[in-house]
This record gives C-alpha cells, sequence and structure tokens, in this order.
C-alpha cells in the first residue's frame, strides 16, 4: 500500500501526462508495493483533478471483461475508468491521431443507463430494465505509461486506457434484439482485422454493467440514469496508425466509421 501523498504525486504526474499527450515510466516499476486499491485511489483522483478542470463525468467503461484478456493479464475479474464529455465522438470524425498515445481500438456496445444502478446486489435483469438503449461504440484505448511490461495496477492507475469513443450506428431497446448475438466486422483501411460476437463479454454483454454496479458500491459510489457505460470489447485490441480509416460493421445495428488524422 501506498501513502496518500504518493498517490496523489501519481495522480498528478499522470493528469499531466494526459494534458500534454506524452508518457510516463511504469507506475509498477517505480512503486512495486502497489496494489489494486492503490491504482482505483490514483484514477480517483486523477478523475477530481479533471472535473475541477471542467470536464463533465458521462459514463463509464468496463475493460478486461474477456475470458482471453483475462488469461494474458493473469486477473480474474474485470476493471472499470471513467468517461468525459470531450472523449466522445460522432460517427464519421475525423480524430487527432496526437490526442492519444498508444492508439488501439475495440469494439463493444455502449449501454445509455434510463436509471441509476446501485450494487451490492444488482443483477443481469436490474441492468437491462434500467437501460434505455444499447448503441454500438468503438472505445479509442489510449496509455499514459510506458506499454511494455504494463500490470493490471498500471493500467487501473492510467484510467483503464479510456483514451476514448465513437459512437453510431442504430440504438435499439434490450428486448428488440438478443444482445449475445450481436457481432461486428471491424475494418482498418479496407480490410477485416478482427471480427466478434457480444456474448464474448462475461456470456452477455450487459453482465458487465452489474459486474461495475457492485464493484462500485464497494467505493460508496452508483451508476446514475443518462450515463453511458462502455460494456468491454469482443475484439482483441487492434493498433491504429496515423492516417487509417476505420470502419465497424455491426449488422442489423448499423456501422461506426471514422478516421485518424
Amino acid at each position: 500500500m501506498l501513502e496518500p501523498s504518493r498517490i496523489a504525486e501519481i495522480a498528478d504526474e499522470l493528469f499531466e501526462a494526459d494534458r500534454s499527450r506524452t508518457t510516463v515510466p511504469r507506475l509498477t516499476a517505480r512503486n512495486p508495493e502497489m496494489t489494486v486499491e492503490d491504482a482505483y485511489a490514483v484514477q480517483s483522483l486523477w478523475k477530481e483533478r479533471g472535473i475541477a478542470a471542467g470536464r463533465r463525468l458521462v459514463g463509464r467503461k468496463i475493460g478486461l471483461t474477456s475470458k482471453v484478456m483475462q488469461v494474458a493479464t493473469g486477473i480474474t475479474e474485470p476493471d472499470y475508468g471513467v468517461i468525459f464529455d470531450d472523449m466522445i465522438y460522432e460517427n464519421g470524425a475525423s480524430i487527432p491521431f496526437d490526442s492519444f498515445s498508444n492508439v488501439r481500438i475495440e469494439v463493444e456496445l455502449a449501454f445509455v443507463l434510463g436509471k441509476p444502478l446501485e450494487g451490492p446486489n444488482c443483477t443481469l435483469f436490474d441492468v437491462l430494465d434500467a437501460t434505455d438503449y444499447v448503441i454500438p461504440a468503438l472505445e479509442i484505448l489510449s496509455s499514459r505509461l510506458e506499454m511494455p511490461g504494463r500490470t493490471i495496477v498500471d493500467t487501473i492507475s492510467d484510467n483503464a486506457a479510456m483514451g476514448g469513443m465513437v459512437m453510431g450506428g442504430n440504438p435499439v431497446k434490450v428486448g428488440d434484439v438478443d444482445l449475445r448475438w450481436v457481432g461486428a466486422l471491424l475494418y482498418r483501411n479496407q480490410t477485416i482485422e478482427e471480427s466478434g460476437v457480444a456474448a464474448a463479454v462475461l456470456n452477455h454483454p450487459a453482465a458487465g454493467v452489474y459486474w461495475l454496479a457492485n464493484k462500485l458500491a464497494q467505493h460508496g459510489t452508483r451508476l446514475e440514469a443518462g450515463e453511458i457505460i462502455l460494456a468491454g470489447s469482443f475484439t482483441r485490441p487492434m493498433w491504429v496508425e496515423r492516417g487509417d480509416t476505420i470502419h465497424a460493421d455491426y449488422g442489423q445495428l448499423g456501422a461506426i466509421t471514422c478516421r485518424f488524422e
């Protein structure tokens, strides 16, 4: 466990790295005693600094929801980060490549809540009842930390690598489609690089949302009506370079396109 003063120093370092679009050395290499709880404490202070700077909290992201990613990172549960209003791009956007570091894309579904969700006993059915609609989304991963050797503690501290998101396609009510079977084809420059179905996210894409509500209850907070919840990727992260055009085809749920300039 780290001292509160050290946690504050790390939050300031990451806040500055995000502001200046730079990367800093791995936290765990410099603080080997750092724990997951320390990492969430860092993230919470980073969030508070963002709000104090005028950013507005509009949702949360859930990461490491697929079994293959959990095995790869050696963890047994997902992680989460926050979404600010200035992280959201419209379908068809030209996105400044230099706004991010170590840029990757993931294919997800976003749950937009019509009611609050609160743990510790939130269930899948509570999520479905509270959801106003579900819409396709691409998550833009951005790491403010050096990539090689990064651990789950580093990732959580770094806002779970959340950089931005693109929303698009067709919003649907949860009862209008079997969300487990929502599929997507992910293209980079007219070539399919990844594909998957949403059931890869904890067997149902809404499962991560109730996990998050129960996790937040441990930290004394809840999900509010109107929040956007990125429910987790059902493809591997795909690296993006400047000039790439990204297209994700979600079948009956429509498509998302963006370009990194």
